[in-house]
């Protein structure tokens, strides 16, 4: 830890609210000494040391120098241990004035309160024992969560769903410890080593699969879907993507070639992200700037996860577009559009729209949801993970598990064997940060806003 670039005994500050004109910003300090660098800065009725913690009051930021009052704002003192951090924090309430703030944080800086780095605040939490890395991983994916239910899942994972199940799989694995320890000690059969619990491995494989297999659904609600309206010029893509959107996004015209680059917007569907792109409409064209627009009509439909094909029921089914469909017949949804206005049946693979009125919109969300869902089965535990190196570290804890019984079954040494657990433990404890190295939490934590 000793090369970590944080150093946790600074005594640091950032705003934690956005760098943003508002009517209230929020100003973070903590550090082992913060209360001795903040006095001759704030003043109130009485220090901020004999302050009940946890309780909000009332004083001013000054210039030490010039005795110049900077805000008026509203303070709570954190004592440490029980504080986010683990130190003594104070977290100002003041005015949400730029010019203001600024002058605030170089008189902290002044008073030698550095600003923090991306993410240093949650490192303090993770380093004096406040959350273990699971959890510290939660809150920057609280923050960068895009809906309600990402949002859910994730405070889910703050509360400490990940680090009990580990723990629990740990402790499965661990029970296998006095027959190994004892046939390592006691080898040429001084002693009969009691029999290796092969049940409590397979329940600890049960176990890691069924995280791994939330993994999936747990990175759609995170992530989200990127989805492309495409077609021929005037079929209703305009029209439909305003009809997701629920707004008048994008312009519509009876003129051919109106949408000559791509429009894009994000909602929420079934709780997932979904980045739609409106593109420009398939057509032989020889004006250059439309000519440009299906090109990079081409590179959205290639790289979207999903594809809704708009056809318009009264022209038909064109070649290019049955072409289209081959082609990406994987990913999309074929949607026969204008069925307000002309009584052509839909084929069979399409679904009957009508991006005026709405009709058959309903089961255009089902058939999303449907294909969005289609190779994610619904989680049985309430244990969801949408983080790659948890993935990677549960597979790997899962993979030293197997090689286990494995080898049992082959009758290997139990030394061999012991390694094999060894294995899977340290996979598990770097879940969790147990087990942790400067460059991954580096990496973690970098990643965070700065203020949090």
């Amino acid at each position: 830890m000793s090369q970590f670039p944080y150093d946790k005994e600074d005594a640091i500050c950032a705003l934690a609210t956005p760098w943003a004109q508002s009517a209230i910003a929020i100003l973070r300090c903590s550090g082992p000494d913060i209360l001795e660098k903040l006095q001759g800065v704030f003043k109130s009725s009485k220090p901020l040391d004999s302050w009940t913690p946890n309780h909000m009051g009332y004083g001013h930021i000054i210039n030490p120098k010039t005795q110049e009052v900077l805000d008026e704002v509203m303070a709570v003192y954190f004592k440490g241990p029980k504080s986010y951090t683990g130190q003594d924090s104070v977290e100002f309430n003041c005015h949400g004035s730029l010019p203001g703030i600024e002058a605030i944080l170089e008189v902290f800086h002044n008073r030698g309160i550095r600003r923090a780095s991306p993410g240093e605040f949650t490192f303090r939490a993770f380093i004096n024992g406040k959350m273990d890395l699971t959890r510290a991983e939660a809150v920057q994916e609280i923050v960068s969560a895009r809906t309600s239910q990402a949002q859910s899942l994730a405070l889910n994972r703050l509360s400490g769903v990940i680090f009990q199940e580990i723990e629990a799989i740990k402790d499965l694995i661990l029970t296998l410890n006095a027959s190994v320890a004892l046939a390592l000690d006691y080898p040429d059969d001084e002693v009969e080593p009691p029999p290796v619990d092969e049940k409590a491995i397979n329940q600890a494989v049960l176990r890691i699969d069924q995280m791994l297999a939330s993994y999936k659904r747990g990175k759609l609600f995170q992530e989200g879907v990127t989805l492309a309206l495409a077609g021929r010029t005037n079929a209703g893509k305009s029209s439909l993507f305003n009809l997701i959107l629920k707004e008048e996004r994008s312009i519509v015209s009876q003129i051919h070639g109106t949408t000559r680059d791509y429009l894009e917007s994000t909602v929420t569907l079934g709780g997932i992200p979904l980045r739609i792109f409106d593109t420009a409409g398939l057509r032989n064209s020889q004006d250059p700037v439309e000519q440009e627009g299906m090109r990079r009509t081409g590179e959205i439909v290639d790289n979207a996860q999903l594809v809704l094909l708009v056809v318009d029921a009264q022209v038909g089914f064109l070649q290019e577009e049955q072409d289209f469909y081959k082609k990406y017949k994987e990913k999309t949804i074929l949607c026969w559009n204008k069925v307000d206005a002309c009584d052509s049946p839909a084929p069979k693979a399409a679904i009957a729209i009508s991006a005026l009125n709405g009709h058959g919109f309903p089961l255009l969300e089902q058939a999303l949801l449907d294909r969005i869902f289609k190779d994610t089965p619904p989680v049985e535990s309430p244990v969801v993970i949408d983080s790659q190196r948890q993935k990677e570290l549960l597979e790997t804890a899962r993979f030293g598990l197997l090689r286990f019984l494995e080898g049992l079954n082959q009758q290997l040494p139990m030394d061999i064997l012991s390694e094999d657990l060894r294995e899977s433990l340290n996979a598990l404890g770097e879940i969790t940060g147990e087990v942790s190295s400067s460059d991954l939490l580096e990496l973690m934590f970098s990643r965070f806003c700065v203020g949090k």
